[in-house]
Order: C-alpha cells, then structure tokens, then sequence
C-alpha cells in the first residue's frame, strides 16, 4: 500500500471569515452582531502591540494570555519513538533539506496524555512546491485547502478515515522582509523573538487550547503559548479565543469540543459549556459531509457512548440525531442522566472493540442505529434477535441461526423494553418467519433514517424541542449498510466463508469489509442482548459470534 501524508497550507496568513447562517432562531441583527464581534476580536488577535517587556503582561484582546512557556519533552515522557514511522519519515525529509518541521495540535496533546494519537500534524516552513520536491512520490491536491500527498513505503494512510492519518501542514515565513521585519499589519511583541511569534501566531489559529501545542522533535522541545498543559493538567477544554465568538468562526468547532471531551473525559470552561447550548443550532450551517465525518470521528474511534451523552447533555442530539433524542426522551433520561439504555449499552460494546488506531468504518454505527431503531418501533422476542444476529454473522444461514439461538441458555438482558418477555415461540419456521420479518423492519429504519419528512417528525411529540430535518446519510452508504442485512432475508449467500474464531480484522474493518462488519456488528449486539456471565459463559460459548 502507499503512504498518504497530507500538507496543508491555512497558516501562514489571516483568512476572511465567511459565514453561511440558516435555521438560526435569534435575530438577523443579532446574527450579524455576534460576526462582526468575530471579526473584530480577529483583528485584536492580529494587530495586537505589546507595550510590556513582561510575558506575563500579554494579552488577546481584552483577554490575559497565559506566560509562554518551552518545556523540556522527555521530562513530559515523549521520545520520537512515540511517532509514527511515516511521519518521521516526512519529518526527516524535510529537515535535511533545511526546513523547519514541527509536530502540532491534538497529537502533542496526546504524546503527552500518553494515548495514541489519531493522526499526526505536522507543519513545515517549506512551500507546498517545495515539498512536492522534496519527495520523489509526492503531489499536490485540493484547491480551497491544497494539501501534500507523499507516498512513503508501500501503506496507505488515507486523510479523514484513516486511525494512520499523516496531516502537515505549512506556514511560511515569506511575509519577513529581507531585513527580517515582519511585512504586514502585525506586529511583534517586544522581547519577542521572529521564530517564537512566527510559531505564536500560528498557535493562535488553533480551536482549543490544549491543541496549541507545538513540539520540536529535533530540540525536544514543546512550545506552549496558549495555556495548553495547564488546560490539560485541570482536565478542561477551552477556545483559543471566546467560545462564542469561536464558535461562530467555526460552528464544527462545536463538534470538535464534545469529540475532544468525550475521548479524553474532560470538562468544559464556563463560558464554552454556555455557548455549546446557545449556539448547538448554528452547526446545521455545516455542509453535511462535514456533519458525517465529526460524527464519524465521535462514534467510530473508541468515544461513541461519552459523545452521545455529551450531544444529549448540550442539546445536539435532537439537532443530529433526532430520532435517537426522541428514543432519549421516551425513557425519561434527564440532560446528566448517569443511568443507561439499550442505545448507550451497544454503542458502550462498540467502545470496548476499537480505538482511535483501530476505528471502525461509518456503516457499522449506522447498523446500530438502524437495528435500534426496528427494536424500538416493534420489540422482539430474544429468540428472534438472537436468530437474526447469527443470520447476519453466518451470511444468511437462517434455519441453523435459529437452531443455535434455541441453544442459548444465559439470561437475556430483560431490563431493556425493546425486548419482550421470554415466550414459546413455536416451530422453526414460525421464528424464521419472525426473523425476516424482523430484517424488514432493520431496512425500513434504515430508509426512514435517510427521509427528512420522517426525521423532523421524530421529535413532534415534544413541541418544544427544536426541530430538524438533517439527513447526512448519502445513498452510497445507504446501499452498503443494506447489504449487511439482505443475507437474513435471501438466505445464505452464493460463496459465503464462515467468519472463523472471536479475532478482529481492524484493517479490515476500517476499510468496511462486508464480513467483518457482520461479525463486529454480531458480536456487540449479543454482548449487548446476552450480557457476558461468568457462571453461564460455557453456555453460550458455542453459540456466541
């Protein structure tokens, strides 16, 4: 396979803010107020004149910007070990040919937390052009945001999808004049060096503070200019700049604080928690394969139940997700409501089986949604989901899914409402006529999910609650979540191999492979539906996927 490290090149100047505002519910006036704020807290940022020689006297507009700060790397425990094999490769690369390289954002925050990093972010003083030179298997691409892919080896690590993501970006140092002054309407703040507010205003451009980081892999040293390492030592998120200005520069900044807080179980400043509810509405600004690729990054990489209580907590779910905030709604579940369900219980089982370098592919998550959301609108006998998971593990086998579902002696989780109560459910043919049936019902879900004349009435129950009519499923995925059910109802498929022993496939899982998927998708709904129990596990050892 070949190596994709991504190069960007967003940094090196002041972009204009543009602003795309639907579905807002305040004010035109109060829109434009709220922008215009943006913009002009922007210009403070940027055109900011320090007049003390003291770090500690600095300040972003009307804000106090915490002391500048380098700190030693190996007394913060990370050794360049810690990253990956492509990216020093890239890093290695461009430092011989006398470039600066650095690595930057939510991979130096993860080095230093000691997780692994779901991509790695480096930026380079080298042009694209010239790192297009730099290797022999490189290219430009993309025209709004141009980016590097440099082929490294024979892997692939693809951008957005990929746990292996190698994202670099540049900055460029073509706005210092021959004198070395800086040439523009910024300015430098006395006792500031050209390298440190070079690296500073790129920081300033960063969502969070604990993403502000920079490490130099060859002076082992990490640039902290925003407060990242005391917003990590009081395990809290916060905006580089004021959340709600922040947030209306960026609305998938919104996302990006729940994923971010989910993954590493921080807490919120104040006035972030506040605009993550007066501003949830704003994120349907965003293109929709924005919205799938943030939900994606929140459900597929080893965060999905926090996500989901964070979305419901601030209220974004009933914006994304409404048909599941409905099911939230119908169970009595308070904002911080610590109990659980069957919706967080799966998800919770998916969490146990991936991990931002092993997440799953998109259409997994969906097959839960989908699979709920039958459960929901007709609860089933036991029997028959077991029967219907074993259907979709054995590629359609529906005759022998329900015998071995007839073997399974452990307890069902009978606490859940979507499952009735244990009955005789008659011959075999009587369960596998209940069981298409049931696959049918997985399908209309799935196209329900996809309707937007259905979504925006999931939640007409509860007038007050906003209303959304979003549908982020294109019908490329529609069509490959539905072949993970059609074996149930066809029957067994033609050249079908039996998925063999409990190991996961993570590549291959990633990449969406239709079995894999099938037995990922089986095993957590029965842990979910057949809750492991030490004293019955020989019970159902033979039947479990």
């Amino acid at each position: 396979m070949t190596v994709v490290v991504a190069l960007r090149t967003h940094l090196c100047s002041q972009s204009p803010l543009v602003f795309h505002i639907r579905h807002c519910s305040n004010s035109v006036v109060a829109a434009a107020s709220t922008i215009e704020q943006a913009r002009l807290h922007k210009e403070e940022c940027h055109l900011l004149v320090i007049n003390s020689t003291s770090k500690k006297e600095k300040v972003i507009g009307e804000r106090k910007a915490p002391e500048w700060k380098k700190l030693d790397a190996e007394e913060l425990g990370i050794s360049n070990s810690m990253i990956s094999k492509p990216t020093r490769v890239v890093l290695n690369g461009l430092k011989r040919k006398g470039y600066e390289v650095y690595l930057v954002g939510g991979c130096v925050r993860d080095l230093i937390l000691k997780r692994i990093p779901k991509d790695f972010d480096v930026i380079t003083s080298a042009e694209l052009k010239q790192v297009r030179k730099a290797f022999h298997r490189c290219e430009i691409v993309g025209k709004r945001f141009p980016i590097c892919h440099v082929h490294v080896d024979d892997v692939i690590v693809e951008v957005e999808w990929s746990p292996f993501i190698e994202q670099v970006s540049s900055f460029s140092t073509s706005q210092l004049k021959s004198d070395g002054k800086f040439n523009g309407d910024v300015r430098k703040p006395l006792g500031c060096s050209k390298r440190d507010f070079i690296r500073w205003r790129n920081c300033l451009q960063r969502d969070f503070t604990i993403n502000g980081l920079m490490f130099d892999p060859y002076a082992n040293i990490v640039y902290d200019y925003m407060g990242g390492m005391a917003d990590i030592k009081k395990t809290k998120v916060r905006t580089v700049i004021p959340a709600n200005l922040s947030f209306v520069e960026d609305s998938g900044r919104i996302l990006r604080a729940i994923r971010i807080a989910a993954r590493l179980q921080f807490g919120f400043t104040r006035d972030l928690a506040l605009s993550l509810k007066e501003l949830s509405h704003s994120v349907l600004r965003l293109d929709k394969g924005r919205i799938l690729l943030e939900l994606n990054y929140m459900l597929a990489y080893g965060s999905a139940e926090a996500s989901l209580r964070l979305m419901w907590r601030f209220g974004l779910l009933e914006i994304l997700l409404p048909i599941q905030a409905s099911y939230f709604v119908s169970q009595g579940f308070r904002r911080r409501d610590e109990r659980s369900n069957m919706l967080l219980s799966l998800f919770s089982n998916l969490d146990r089986l991936v991990a931002p370098d092993r997440p799953c592919h998109t259409i997994l998550w969906v097959c839960i949604f989908a699979f709920h959301m039958a459960l929901v609108d007709q609860p089933q006998d036991p029997l028959v989901v077991a029967a219907f998971i074993l259907a979709v593990h054995s590629g359609g086998s529906l005759l022998e899914s329900v015998k071995n579902a007839r073997r399974i002696s452990q307890p069902y989780q009978s606490s859940f409402p979507e499952l009735l109560e244990a009955q005789n459910p008659g011959s075999n043919n009587a369960v596998m006529l209940k069981t298409i049936n049931f696959a049918a019902l997985v399908k209309t879900a799935l196209r329900n999910m996809t309707d937007g004349c259905y979504v925006s009435k999931a939640m007409a129950k509860y007038p007050k609650a906003p209303s959304s009519d979003l549908v982020f499923i294109p019908m490329a995925l529609f069509l490959r979540v539905s072949k993970i059910f059609e074996c149930v109802r066809r029957g067994t498929e033609t050249r079908f191999v039996r998925r063999q022993g409990r190991r996961i496939d993570h590549e291959s899982l990633a990449m969406g492979s239709l079995e894999e998927v099938r037995h990922v998708f089986a095993r957590i709904v029965f842990t979910t539906v057949y809750p492991p129990n030490q004293s019955n596990e020989n019970n159902v050892v033979n039947q479990r996927p």
